[in-house]
């Protein structure tokens, strides 16, 4: 008899852990669309995070994505193309500085999932770029009228090294998925930036089978 209630309370305190984690996953899904009614101004410079825990367990949380500061005109766009950033940490903050170093304004992307080094593993970055709905700044090779349409979604790491993880791709086909729908952009206009450009990103280890899997399964 003790050996059952014992089972129980181990069931009930893992029930309580799920549920809170759910909670505060949740909770960060909502204060993310606070920040961006808010016009905090900290926000022009940087752009906002989306818990990867808010993105996979509310339904179809990753919708939080269309939570601009700017109309979303689904003409403005007709492509997305997925790069890496070559380093095998970073974050918003670090990468917008690089940008800064070579005449950018900030942040050249529209999109960052992070491997756990630098962001979150799977968090899922909103550039300022897509909240305000300009062009993106950092694809190396492609034509400039063709980029002026093209949604910039960068996975933090070098793809040529090492794989990413599990939990980037995971989200990343969340992100490229609701996207696409959104915006009708046909699964033959979702590239990666080495069928663009004399470029290996994102690098030999994308796992091209698997991310075209999970896009098909969403």
């Amino acid at each position: 008899m003790p050996a059952k209630v014992t089972v129980r309370t181990n069931a009930s305190i893992r029930t309580k852990i799920v549920w809170s984690a759910l909670l505060a996953s949740m909770t960060g899904l909502i204060g993310l669309l606070t920040l961006l009614d808010s016009g905090n101004p900290a926000l022009s410079a940087q752009g906002v995070s989306l818990s990867p825990l808010a993105s996979i367990t509310a339904e179809r949380g990753v919708d939080a994505i269309f939570k601009t500061k700017a109309d979303i005109d689904p003409n403005q766009w007709d492509s997305i193309v997925i790069v890496h950033s070559g380093s095998p940490a970073g974050s918003a903050e670090s990468i917008g500085a690089q940008h800064k170093q070579i005449g950018y304004d900030g942040l050249g992307y529209h999109f960052l999932i992070g491997n756990g080094t630098g962001m979150g593993n799977g968090e899922i970055h909103l550039g300022n770029r897509w909240l305000t709905q300009t062009q993106g700044a950092q694809l190396a090779g492609i034509d400039q009228n063709a980029k002026a349409k093209t949604i910039e979604i960068c996975l933090i790491g070098n793809g040529d090294r090492k794989p990413f993880t599990d939990q980037q791709i995971q989200y990343l086909a969340q992100v490229v998925s609701a996207l696409a729908d959104r915006l009708e952009i046909p699964s033959s206009r979702i590239f990666l930036h080495q069928d663009l450009a004399p470029t290996t990103s994102p690098g030999r280890y994308f796992p091209r089978a698997n991310f075209n899997e999970l896009l098909g399964t969403i």
